[in-house]
């Protein structure tokens, strides 16, 4: 050996030595030391200066009464400052094509990583929109289609129930240059069924819902709102001369009845002006159908759903593709036979194919419809229209994409991931939310059920009330300190319902025959009348099939879903509920004034801010900002305005007041309204005695939102009230009350059917209803009909066992 090499290996050895020897650990590395996202400050909604420290990389769970600020300090600061932070990483360009998001009030909120938000807001609910398009499930399988399928229609787009086939000729002339090109033709074949356009569903018009036609036009056959013979429809049917208004309709011949109903466009003169005739049907289609069906008078949208009818398409048979996606096959399984799969039976269909070629994109689409399966959704297909989604099941199913994502240190921020979901399944759930924990990620769930709060690492408990007596930090730490703190949600994390003694007798019975609404199995069922009956199950079991698609929906029934609230910020609880209205006229009356006055959105309104309250300020690209409007100091109302009062206040102090303030004003002296006192009392019955009348709606949480719906449906005079879990959204606290309400409905006379999975409403109930064993095609069939009590000693399902285990059977 060389002197070089033994001097070398020398060295090498003597460094190994020193490395073995020098066990002392390395300093912290600066970097490592931001391990905690702090929050000091916070001012949103009605958090009240609220300072935190949330630990990352660990599982923290917000919790707290309803309306105690637990959305405002997650969502509206936490999270909005961390996705305004990334918005600001793009460039202004790019920006331009951006949301702008408002910095929320906040001295410092510093640690904060990528945040990544899965709430339960509804996906779209537009008929091309489905379970496979919102999780690029779809786009595989037509990628995979296009590559195996036999014969070979096309690319990707051939198979696309969302793209049309074009064809164009003609000459495209580009220059570049001195060199001109031409390109005659152009031609994309796409998937969509050309007869619905991709939805599946045709719709048609009931004549029968336009007119009578024993009667003739000038006798009023025509039962379309705003089609009156008194106005100028009159005019133009009566001078238009294509038929005769005084015959009946019944007598018309082919061409009369064509030009009444689908004339083109037509030029007239009637009475020395001149005018357009056009048939019914177009006329209508354009004045109404063509509309969004919400934004409609309650009048007109009445109308338009009588008269609309929908019925599968023939020419596609509802999978919404054309002839030639449907004819392409692998294994004789066709993309629109794949797509009608229960996702678990499309998951071991996949794993079969054995294709080298697409091996990597077999790979992919199998981890996507695994994670369905692994997530509580196997029971889903992917044709499935994501507006029919549950909130919970929507949440769900926006989990999927993040499941396999090999990123960590995320923020991933959770509303309620456990709504909708049976005591069995909660399990599931958390073990789901702890793998994304133990994956280097910071994870931040807002939660009432305790199953969910017993695995945090870190509890943060807000309250101590709600709305303005809400927005303080109540406790901070381990679940066994929430437990001992003697905060709200500490006294009320064990509690327990128990099982009635004695339940209510039926006073008759409500037949469902035959039920086979999406998995139900020709279920027939007896829901009995005059007592609280609870309808339960697992995840898709066909609880809301049974409930929503089988009982028939005549006037006595009142179904309360779980549908959004539309509204803007200037909507508010007095707006929603027709609460206004008869303050309005209390204040015109009581100062001899016009009830316009009264309304931020008319004649009273501030003119700086057009009754906003606020200026909002758009700066393009970045971040709008909003101030409170100088000239009327945030109340919205002109400044004459405010010189008239009632019982002693304006009405921007009246829109200040809380609604259990409210309710006691109103109840007598000057300013006493009855009609005002009763929507009050509902509001203050279903627990939102704390929200101020003014509030906008778009501030309120999603429990608020369903309960304010619910209180709005209380002055309904059905006999049948529907709801659709009534505890989302509601502390453990607040289920208490919500039971009272129930109990008052049904002592009223009412019957009370409710979809739940919450075992204290199960317990309190006079008769439960178990639908399953399982989800999918493994449920549909009713497994238990009886009381809480019979269950519980059956044991025979998987309700059974659980409710068994709540009550300590």
């Amino acid at each position: 050996m060389s002197t070089a090499k033994r001097t070398n290996t020398a060295t090498r050895a003597k460094t190994n030595t020193r490395a073995k020897t020098n066990t002392k650990s390395p300093a912290p590395h600066t970097a490592d030391s931001h391990d905690l996202i702090r929050v000091h400050g916070a001012r949103v909604n009605n958090l009240k200066d609220v300072s935190i420290e949330i630990p990352k990389r660990r599982l923290t769970v917000f919790t707290g009464v309803s309306g105690s600020g637990k959305s405002s300090l997650v969502f509206d600061t936490i999270a909005a400052e961390s996705q305004r932070l990334i918005n600001e990483t793009y460039s202004a360009f790019v920006q331009g094509f951006m949301p702008t998001l408002a910095r929320p009030e906040v001295d410092v909120l510093d640690g904060l990583t990528t945040a990544i938000i899965v709430d339960q807001q509804r996906l779209g609910a537009d008929p091309r929109s489905t379970v496979g398009t919102v999780t690029d499930a779809n786009a595989m399988l037509r990628i995979l289609f296009s590559r195996l399928g036999k014969p070979h229609i096309g690319p990707p787009s051939a198979y696309s129930f969302n793209t049309a086939s074009v064809r164009a000729s003609g000459a495209i002339t580009v220059e570049r240059g001195t060199k001109k090109a031409v390109k005659a033709t152009y031609q994309r074949t796409g998937g969509m069924c050309p007869r619905c356009e991709g939805r599946g569903a045709v719709s048609d018009i009931d004549l029968t819902q336009l007119y009578d036609d024993s009667k003739s036009l000038g006798e009023g056959a025509l039962t379309i709102p705003g089609y009156s013979m008194d106005g100028w429809y009159g005019r133009i049917f009566t001078g238009c001369g294509f038929f005769d208004p005084d015959k009946p309709i019944r007598k018309y011949t082919k061409r009369e009845l064509h030009d009444l109903l689908h004339k083109e466009p037509t030029k007239i003169k009637v009475d020395g002006i001149n005018l357009t005739y056009e048939g019914l049907i177009p006329k209508i289609q354009k004045s109404m159908l063509s509309k969004d069906i919400e934004a409609l008078q309650p009048h007109v949208r009445a109308f338009v759903e009588r008269a609309t009818t929908f019925a599968t398409c023939p020419e596609c048979d509802g999978t919404r593709l054309s002839e030639g996606a449907r004819s392409s096959k692998i294994k004789k399984i066709s993309i629109a036979d794949a797509c009608a799969m229960e996702i678990r039976d499309l998951a071991e269909w996949v794993r079969r194919l054995e294709e080298p070629s697409v091996a990597p994109l077999l790979t992919a689409l199998q981890g996507t419809l695994d994670s369905f399966v692994e997530i509580g959704l196997g029971y889903l297909s992917l044709d499935r229209p994501s507006g029919t989604l549950s909130g919970g099941e929507a949440q769900r199913v926006k989990m999927v994409r993040h499941l396999g994502s090999s990123l960590t240190d995320v923020t991933y921020v959770f509303d309620e991931p456990t709504t909708g979901l049976h005591p069995h399944d909660i399990q599931r759930m958390n073990d789901l939310l702890l793998r994304l924990r133990d994956k280097g990620n910071t994870v931040l769930v807002v939660e009432h059920k305790p199953q969910a709060i017993a695995i945090a690492d870190h509890v943060v408990d807000l309250g101590p009330g709600a709305g303005t007596g809400g927005g303080t930090v109540c406790f901070e730490g381990t679940v066994e300190g929430l437990r001992a703190g003697g905060t709200v949600t500490g006294r009320h994390l064990d509690d327990r319902a128990g099982l009635k003694e004695t339940v209510r007798k039926p006073t008759g019975k409500l037949p469902v025959r035959g039920a086979t609404e999406h998995n139900l199995r020709n279920v027939d069922v007896d829901i009995p009348l005059g007592v609280l009956t609870v309808v339960t199950g697992v995840a898709g079991s066909g609880k809301s099939s049974l409930v929503h698609g089988s009982i028939p929906a005549d006037e006595g029934v009142v179904p309360v879903g779980q549908g959004a609230i539309r509204g803007s910020r200037r909507s508010n609880p007095a707006t929603y509920t027709g609460l206004l209205d008869p303050i309005r006229k209390a204040f015109a009356k009581a100062n001899g004034v016009k009830p316009a006055l009264f309304s931020a959105n008319s004649e009273g309104a501030c003119p700086t801010c057009n009754g906003a309250g606020v200026i909002y300020t758009d700066l393009a690209m970045m971040a709008g900002v909003a101030t409170t409007c100088e000239d009327c100091e945030g109340k919205r109302f002109e400044a004459s305005v405010l010189d008239y009062h009632l019982g002693g206040r304006d009405i921007s102090e009246v829109l200040a007041m809380p609604v259990a303030e409210a309710e006691a004003f109103f109840a007598g002296g000057e300013a006493r309204i009855p009609a005002a006192h009763k929507i009050l009392t509902r509001l203050a019955d279903v627990g939102l005695g704390y929200l101020t009348l003014g509030q906008p709606l778009t501030t309120l949480s999603g429990g608020e939102r369903q309960r304010l719906k619910l209180a709005t449906h209380m002055a309904d005079k059905g006999g049948v009230y529907i709801l659709d879990e009534p505890t989302t959204g509601l502390h453990l606290a607040d289920v208490e009350q919500l039971l009272g309400l129930l109990d008052r409905l049904v002592d009223s006379g009412k019957s009370v059917i409710v979809v739940e999975h919450h075992p204290a409403v199960m317990a309190h109930a006079d008769w439960i209803i178990d639908l399953g064993p399982g989800a999918g095609h493994d449920g549909g069939r009713i497994v238990f009909e009886g009381t809480p009590a019979d269950l519980v000693a059956a044991r025979s399902t998987l309700t059974g066992e659980h409710l068994a285990e709540y009550v300590g059977a």
